[in-house]
């Protein structure tokens, strides 16, 4: 006698055995994503940091007149990220902000090299105004979402045109949560992009503070304006001056990184270059904007260690 089923009659025992695969394989993608840890990442736009912080500790939106503790500020967000997302890791910070010609200054070049941070640059035009950052964002947003590398995206930032990345983010899944500085007055934080987000949280000024200093009267950093420079050193302080910043340029950068500068004697990378200047203006307190003399002068002191040590 034929055990098969009359004709128009289900199969049972292969609809069972049907669902019995089926229920294994929802058990074992289920025991996968018990086992599996959530992640986060940090969004931060550089140039909502810079103006809330500057305006909430120092009173000004003006890079020039404060320092910036990005490092300490990173951790501080990392911290308070670890506290928020308990059971999820960090997948890491990344941290937008704007470069003429998106060429890193030192202080970029700072930040890039802390651990778990990705600095992308965006331009910087005539205005230090930044273009190009908010689609950055909304670029590793959406991809990061599309491709479940997050659950989780902490966003600091203000601008409304941010709105787009977090719905995107959002479309795929992801939960984005606002962070944001505490304002003088009214909000610096744009009220469609509140409306959009899954939850929000201020830092304020005790949370800043320890982060934010004031810079000392009557220093002019490179591109300042040219009236406000104090009185020039001579050529041999600014030499020396450029001998000491090789000497630092060459404990943190190695010999291999020497030897492939050399070769390009007298002229330097333009990214080292803008670092060189930037250091000496902070040694010595006066912008060199211009002063074509000393540049050249600090460029030989700079040079003349490097060639004396290889």
């Amino acid at each position: 006698m034929s055990d098969a089923p009359p004709p128009g009659q289900p199969d049972l025992a292969s609809i069972a055995a049907g669902i019995e695969r089926t229920n294994e394989l929802l058990q074992r993608v289920l025991a996968e994503v018990a086992t599996t840890p959530s992640t986060h990442a940090i969004f931060v736009d550089a140039g909502y940091v810079y103006a809330a912080a500057g305006r909430l500790v120092a009173g000004t939106e003006d890079r020039r007149a404060f320092e910036l503790d990005a490092e300490g500020l990173i951790e501080a967000f990392i911290d308070k990220a670890r506290t928020i997302f308990p059971d999820s890791r960090l997948l890491r910070v990344y941290w937008y902000d704007g470069a003429r010609r998106r060429i890193h200054t030192s202080e970029q070049q700072s930040i890039a090299e802390l651990p778990d941070v990705k600095v992308r640059l965006g331009n910087l035009n005539a205005n230090n105004q930044q273009k190009g950052v908010d689609s950055l964002i909304r670029t590793d947003l959406e991809s990061l979402a599309r491709h479940r590398a997050i659950g989780d995206a902490a966003l600091i930032g203000g601008d409304e045109d941010l709105v787009s990345a977090v719905e995107a983010a959002q479309g795929y899944g992801a939960r984005v949560h606002l962070w944001g500085i505490e304002a003088v007055e009214g909000r610096n934080q744009a009220e469609p992009l509140l409306w959009e987000v899954d939850s929000q949280r201020t830092f304020d000024l005790d949370f800043c503070k320890p982060y934010v200093t004031r810079r000392p009267a009557g220093f002019e950093p490179y591109g300042a304006d040219p009236g406000q420079c104090g009185p020039a050193p001579s050529r041999d302080d600014v030499r020396f001056v450029g001998a000491q910043i090789a000497a630092r340029w060459l404990s943190s950068r190695g010999r291999e990184s020497l030897a492939e500068l050399l070769p390009g004697h007298p002229y330097l990378p333009g990214s080292v270059d803008q670092e060189l200047l930037i250091d000496a203006e902070a040694l010595l307190r006066l912008s060199l904007r211009t002063h074509a003399d000393l540049r050249r002068a600090l460029r030989d002191g700079f040079w003349e260690h490097l060639q004396a040590q290889y």
